[in-house]
Protein backbone atom coordinates (compact mmCIF):
# COMPACT_ATOMS: atom_id res chain seq x y z
CA UNK A 1 0.00 0.00 0.00
CA UNK A 2 2.73 2.35 0.43
CA UNK A 3 3.98 2.17 -2.92
CA UNK A 4 0.67 3.03 -3.76
CA UNK A 5 0.65 6.34 -2.14
CA UNK A 6 4.27 7.40 -3.75
CA UNK A 7 2.67 6.92 -7.30
CA UNK A 8 -0.11 9.12 -6.22
CA UNK A 9 2.06 11.65 -4.85
CA UNK A 10 4.58 11.60 -7.86
CA UNK A 11 1.30 11.87 -10.25
CA UNK A 12 0.09 14.54 -8.34
CA UNK A 13 3.99 16.56 -8.29
CA UNK A 14 3.68 15.99 -12.19
CA UNK A 15 0.69 17.34 -12.99
CA UNK A 16 1.76 20.81 -10.48
CA UNK A 17 4.80 20.82 -12.44
CA UNK A 18 3.32 21.12 -16.25
CA UNK A 19 0.46 23.16 -14.58
CA UNK A 20 3.49 25.61 -13.66
CA UNK A 21 5.17 25.66 -16.93
CA UNK A 22 2.01 26.06 -19.15
CA UNK A 23 1.85 29.31 -16.88
CA UNK A 24 5.41 30.82 -16.99
CA UNK A 25 5.11 29.73 -20.68
CA UNK A 26 2.36 31.65 -21.70
CA UNK A 27 3.70 34.72 -20.01
CA UNK A 28 6.91 34.64 -22.04
CA UNK A 29 5.73 33.77 -24.91
CA UNK A 30 3.34 36.85 -25.21
CA UNK A 31 5.94 39.19 -23.84
CA UNK A 32 8.43 38.05 -26.97
CA UNK A 33 5.75 38.16 -30.01
CA UNK A 34 4.39 41.11 -28.65
CA UNK A 35 8.06 42.84 -28.79
CA UNK A 36 8.64 41.56 -31.97
CA UNK A 37 5.38 42.67 -33.17
CA UNK A 38 5.82 46.11 -31.76
CA UNK A 39 8.99 46.19 -33.74
CA UNK A 40 7.68 45.53 -37.09
CA UNK A 41 4.67 47.17 -36.70
CA UNK A 42 6.89 50.09 -35.97
CA UNK A 43 9.03 50.02 -38.67
CA UNK A 44 6.45 49.74 -41.35
CA UNK A 45 3.53 52.04 -40.21
CA UNK A 46 7.13 54.53 -40.07
CA UNK A 47 7.48 53.86 -43.97
CA UNK A 48 4.07 53.79 -44.99
CA UNK A 49 3.61 57.30 -42.76
CA UNK A 50 6.41 59.46 -45.06
CA UNK A 51 5.33 62.27 -46.84
CA UNK A 52 6.58 61.84 -50.25
CA UNK A 53 6.03 65.54 -51.68
CA UNK A 54 8.15 67.24 -48.62
CA UNK A 55 10.88 64.65 -49.51
CA UNK A 56 10.61 65.46 -53.25
CA UNK A 57 11.04 69.03 -52.95
CA UNK A 58 13.78 69.07 -49.89
CA UNK A 59 15.08 66.04 -49.56
CA UNK A 60 15.07 65.20 -46.28
CA UNK A 61 12.74 62.89 -44.68
CA UNK A 62 9.17 63.60 -42.77
CA UNK A 63 6.63 61.75 -41.83
CA UNK A 64 3.10 62.52 -41.10
CA UNK A 65 2.03 62.14 -37.46
CA UNK A 66 -1.33 61.11 -37.77
CA UNK A 67 -1.11 58.79 -40.93
CA UNK A 68 1.59 56.96 -38.61
CA UNK A 69 -0.38 56.92 -35.84
CA UNK A 70 -3.35 55.50 -38.12
CA UNK A 71 -1.52 53.31 -39.72
CA UNK A 72 0.24 51.31 -36.10
CA UNK A 73 -3.08 50.90 -34.76
CA UNK A 74 -4.53 49.44 -37.33
CA UNK A 75 -1.59 47.17 -38.27
CA UNK A 76 -1.52 46.47 -34.73
CA UNK A 77 -5.47 45.22 -34.24
CA UNK A 78 -4.93 43.51 -36.93
CA UNK A 79 -1.92 41.24 -35.47
CA UNK A 80 -3.09 40.61 -31.90
CA UNK A 81 -4.20 38.22 -29.69
CA UNK A 82 -7.14 38.32 -27.47
CA UNK A 83 -5.28 39.95 -24.22
CA UNK A 84 -6.15 43.50 -23.24
CA UNK A 85 -3.40 45.93 -24.60
CA UNK A 86 -2.99 49.51 -23.70
CA UNK A 87 -1.08 51.71 -26.54
CA UNK A 88 0.59 54.92 -25.80
CA UNK A 89 2.94 57.60 -27.96
CA UNK A 90 4.87 59.39 -26.21
CA UNK A 91 6.98 61.02 -28.87
CA UNK A 92 6.47 61.65 -32.14
CA UNK A 93 8.54 64.35 -34.40
CA UNK A 94 7.82 64.55 -37.72
CA UNK A 95 11.02 65.75 -38.60
CA UNK A 96 13.43 64.24 -38.32
CA UNK A 97 11.14 60.77 -38.12
CA UNK A 98 11.56 59.49 -34.62
CA UNK A 99 8.88 57.55 -32.63
CA UNK A 100 9.00 56.53 -28.86
CA UNK A 101 5.89 53.52 -28.45
CA UNK A 102 4.63 52.15 -25.18
CA UNK A 103 2.50 49.08 -25.50
CA UNK A 104 1.23 47.63 -22.00
CA UNK A 105 -0.35 44.23 -21.99
CA UNK A 106 -2.20 42.76 -19.14
CA UNK A 107 -2.33 39.53 -19.08
CA UNK A 108 -5.17 37.19 -17.25
CA UNK A 109 -5.49 37.20 -13.50
CA UNK A 110 -4.15 34.00 -11.69
CA UNK A 111 -5.20 32.82 -8.27
CA UNK A 112 -2.22 31.17 -6.00
CA UNK A 113 -3.29 30.55 -2.99
CA UNK A 114 -6.57 33.02 -2.72
CA UNK A 115 -4.53 35.74 -3.49
CA UNK A 116 -5.05 37.34 -7.45
CA UNK A 117 -2.02 37.94 -9.49
CA UNK A 118 -2.08 39.84 -12.78
CA UNK A 119 1.29 40.89 -14.31
CA UNK A 120 1.49 44.18 -16.65
CA UNK A 121 4.47 43.66 -19.10
CA UNK A 122 5.56 46.91 -20.54
CA UNK A 123 7.10 46.89 -23.66
CA UNK A 124 8.77 50.33 -25.24
CA UNK A 125 10.22 51.05 -28.84
CA UNK A 126 12.06 54.19 -29.49
CA UNK A 127 12.87 54.41 -33.46
CA UNK A 128 14.50 56.71 -35.89
CA UNK A 129 13.77 56.49 -40.02
CA UNK A 130 16.63 57.10 -41.76
CA UNK A 131 17.90 58.31 -44.68
CA UNK A 132 18.65 55.62 -46.81
CA UNK A 133 15.38 53.79 -45.64
CA UNK A 134 16.60 52.29 -42.70
CA UNK A 135 15.07 52.09 -39.32
CA UNK A 136 17.23 52.24 -35.73
CA UNK A 137 15.12 50.76 -32.69
CA UNK A 138 15.98 50.22 -29.33
CA UNK A 139 13.14 48.73 -27.19
CA UNK A 140 13.34 47.74 -23.20
CA UNK A 141 11.16 45.38 -21.30
CA UNK A 142 9.77 45.88 -18.10
CA UNK A 143 7.35 43.00 -16.01
CA UNK A 144 5.82 45.17 -13.47
CA UNK A 145 3.35 42.71 -10.88
CA UNK A 146 0.48 44.49 -9.98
Amino acid sequence: MREAYWGYWLILLGVFVIVIMMLVSNLTTTNTQDYYLIKEVTEASMVDAVDLAYYRQSGELKINREKFVESFLRRFAENVTLNTYKVDFYGIYEAPPKVSVRVTTQTSSYTVAADPTSFDIVNEIDAILELDNTITSSGTQNNNIS
